[in-house]
């Protein structure tokens, strides 16, 4: 099989034999598989020599077939189409542990469309719901808001009825499209009057809830743009892993800061978070309400292209590779 991996920090397409299941887990054929902006981040990291590289396999998510199932399996079953939260999807086949897939909703979707979702649905439904604590009515500012990611925070924030919803973007193209997938208010973070304008539009409050993909440059504003005792959610870390924090602020607005991350989490909790987002979301991912846009499409043969592609940032949405 034919299996996109990293070795000695370069990447490329390689053949490597099936691999054999644990009691839980299940072969699957792929059908479609997201590209991440992590599978960069993981590239660069190989080739700077600051993780092993030795046959990392790329790819988050999947679609595909179920064609072997694993001794201890419960909940799926041989010929099932699934969707999957797991490693090495970029690959004819790929070994998924159960408690990380679902069944694929294809009603309104085709196999490229339900790859790119597990990501982005699974992340930011544990962000906005079970860690940001989003109810009805409550104003949301998603910083990131362009990444395939930031498109379905929105998406979501707006399907649970927040009151306002306010994505940022630095590119102005990208900011104009952000009003056609869930926000009521595009902002420029490199326009300093962004928090203004935040205030403005939340008479001078602040928002509830900041889902934070930045980091670094936007910290303390974040602080100054969420209302008293408001809450941060820090999912990802895209202008700088370290920064100045204004620790005064922070106690002085009774802000709760929350970081996330699926890299400590165990197989168990990683599961019961997608179970929780697709039994929340599900219906609204069947009925075409939760959608990812899709910028190119790429075979498997052009998965070094697709990952040169997510480098230069300049899509609008996600990048597929389709194996058939």
């Amino acid at each position: 099989m034919r299996c996109f991996t990293i070795e000695n920090g370069k990447a490329a397409l390689r053949k490597i034999p099936v691999p054999k299941l644990q009691p839980r887990q299940v072969l699957v054929k792929v059908h479609a598989a997201g590209l991440n902006r992590v599978d960069s981040l993981v590239l660069q990291a190989a080739a700077a020599g600051n993780i092993g590289s030795h046959g990392v396999s790329l790819g988050r998510e999947l679609c595909g077939t179920v064609e072997e199932v694993g001794l201890d399996v419960q909940t799926l079953r041989k010929g099932q189409t699934i969707i999957a939260f797991t490693s090495g999807a970029i690959a004819d086949y790929a070994v998924v542990d159960e408690r990380t897939a679902v069944e694929a909703p294809l009603g309104n979707l085709t196999p490229e469309d339900a790859a790119v979702l597990p990501v982005a649905l699974n992340t930011m439904h544990d962000a906005l719901v079970t860690r940001g604590e989003l109810k009805p009515g409550q104003s949301v500012l998603i910083q990131g808001a362009s990444s395939a990611v930031g498109i379905m925070a929105m998406q979501i924030a707006r399907e649970l009825r927040a009151g306002l919803v306010i994505g940022t973007s630095r590119d102005t193209q990208r900011r104009a499209l952000l009003l056609e997938h869930g926000a009521d208010l595009a902002l420029d973070t490199d326009d300093s009057n962004w928090v203004n304008d935040v205030l403005e539009a939340t008479d001078g409050a602040g928002v509830d809830l900041i889902i934070d993909q930045i980091s670094a440059p936007v910290a303390n504003d974040n602080l100054r743009a969420t209302r008293l005792e408001g809450r941060i959610v820090n999912v990802g870390r895209l202008g700088g892993n370290t920064g100045s924090f204004d620790f005064d602020l922070h106690a002085e607005r009774r802000i709760t800061y929350i970081g996330v991350t699926f890299r400590t989490r165990s197989i168990e909790e990683t599961g019961a978070i997608i179970q929780k987002a697709w039994e929340n979301l599900g219906p609204a991912v069947q009925a075409g309400r939760l959608r990812i846009p899709i910028s190119r499409r790429y075979r498997l043969d052009q998965a070094g292209e697709a990952l040169n592609d997510i480098a230069r940032n300049q899509g609008f949405g996600k990048i597929v590779i389709t194996m058939d």
